[in-house]
């Protein structure tokens, strides 16, 4: 590990001065790399999928963990898109003359090296890579046990691409290890390692922001709630509504809460609720919700306003009016990700401006929260801090400022 810190520091000194031709190069290599071992990704990654049926692993993270064609051509798509994006290194902004006549801006620089301590997507390794490089940062990957052949075999394109573009190969490293001490080491390499993205589930958040001794950017869960409001066009809820849970269920942008103005309960509900239980989504309601078909809805306990389901399950709640639907956001929401349906322009801008989220949403999914939904490229992850990045991650959150001045023989009085 130590030995893995010192390469990457070595390589970040590279990095920070590498032309963008150069770093694009060697992403267009590492996705030529991806699609010509695309056979060999998919035969590794179904041994870790075996290993994962084998060991009891539930739907949701076998979903997160498979990589079928279309998401290897995501992949590569995402790497593509990257390079396509203005490289932010080097970017001078807010240039301004003072009064003394000096001239006084900002120059976006790298961030240096970034650890991310990952589980179950082996996307993330090429997203996280990608990402790291554009942005000019060396990067160490930590996967977790269940990729990890997966973690390796996209690492073997990695290492090509670099290889092929003139780029020391200790830009991306991938640890190889599954033992979990290697995680505790990282947290704590502050000569090494200048900020650590944890991505996975709560317990792994959790650790990584009790026990690091290095600057964390991460989100614990994403917990999403759609908003019907009384001034909603009830085609668009019902579409949205179930485009927002039912599109994929093990992600951090699927909604877990539905809440319905009671004025739209009793015209949206009956047919919504028939058309989840068709997709087999088990559903908890409060009392005015189960009114509408108390066989098929099991009661919401107070913890089911809280839970991250990462399922078919979803909880629903009728509210009283706006008021009331932020409210519940704000109190038992993650930050993560909301969004309202309606047709009323105020009281679209009243939820934009109350509900403190990374992301918030107006007559669209939350499955749209996605780096690369918003021009990214990829992401990282989404951040639900408020520093040093919120939102999605992408190539701008990877990097810092610094300031610079300008001037013609200028000394202070």
């Amino acid at each position: 590990m130590t030995q893995l810190g010192q390469h990457a520091r070595a390589a970040a000194e590279c990095l920070a001065q590498t032309d963008p031709e150069l770093k694009n190069d060697a992403l267009l290599k590492i996705a030529d790399a991806i699609n010509q071992k695309r056979d060999l990704i998919k035969t590794e990654n179904q041994k870790d999928m075996r290993d994962g049926e084998s060991n009891g692993l539930d739907a949701a993270f076998l979903d997160r963990l498979l990589l079928s064609d279309t998401r290897i051509d995501a992949m590569i798509e995402g790497l593509r898109q990257i390079v396509s994006l203005p490289d932010p290194i080097g970017e001078i902004s807010e240039m301004e003359y003072r009064p003394s006549g000096i001239q006084v801006g900002k120059m976006r620089v790298p961030l240096g090296v970034i650890g991310i301590i990952y589980e179950s997507r082996p996307n993330v390794t090429i997203d996280a890579a990608a990402l790291c490089l554009k942005s000019g940062n060396a990067s160490i990957l930590r996967g977790g046990k269940e990729a990890i052949n997966s973690n390796q075999a996209i690492y073997q394109c990695i290492e090509q691409g670099l290889q092929q573009a003139g780029l020391p190969q200790t830009c991306v490293q991938v640890i190889s290890t599954i033992d979990r001490s290697a995680v505790g080491m990282m947290l704590n390499m502050r000569d090494s390692i200048d900020v650590i993205i944890p991505r996975g589930g709560k317990s792994l958040i959790e650790r990584v922001s009790a026990e690091a001794s290095i600057p964390v950017i991460k989100h614990l869960d994403g917990l999403c709630h759609v908003y019907i409001d009384d001034g909603a066009d009830l085609s668009k809820a019902f579409n949205i509504a179930i485009n927002a849970k039912t599109r994929r269920y093990g992600v951090c942008n699927a909604m877990e809460t539905l809440l319905v103005a009671e004025s739209a309960a009793a015209d949206l509900l009956p047919d919504l609720i028939s058309a989840l239980i068709d997709k087999e989504v088990e559903l908890r309601g409060c009392a005015r919700t189960r009114q509408f078909n108390p066989a098929a809805i099991a009661a919401a306990s107070d913890e089911d306003w809280e839970t991250e389901y990462l399922a078919p399950v979803l909880s629903i709640k009728v509210v009283d009016n706006l008021e009331q639907a932020i409210t519940h956001i704000n109190h038992h929401g993650s930050h993560h990700t909301d969004a309202i349906v309606t047709e009323d322009y105020t009281r679209a801008r009243h939820f934009l401006r109350r509900v403190d989220s990374s992301s918030v949403l107006v007559n669209a999914s939350t499955a749209f929260a996605d780096g690369f939904e918003y021009g990214l490229g990829a992401e990282i992850g989404v951040s639900t801090d408020k520093l040093h990045a919120r939102g999605p991650v992408g190539l701008k959150g990877l990097t810092s400022q610094k300031y610079i001045v300008f001037g013609d023989g200028h000394i202070r009085h």
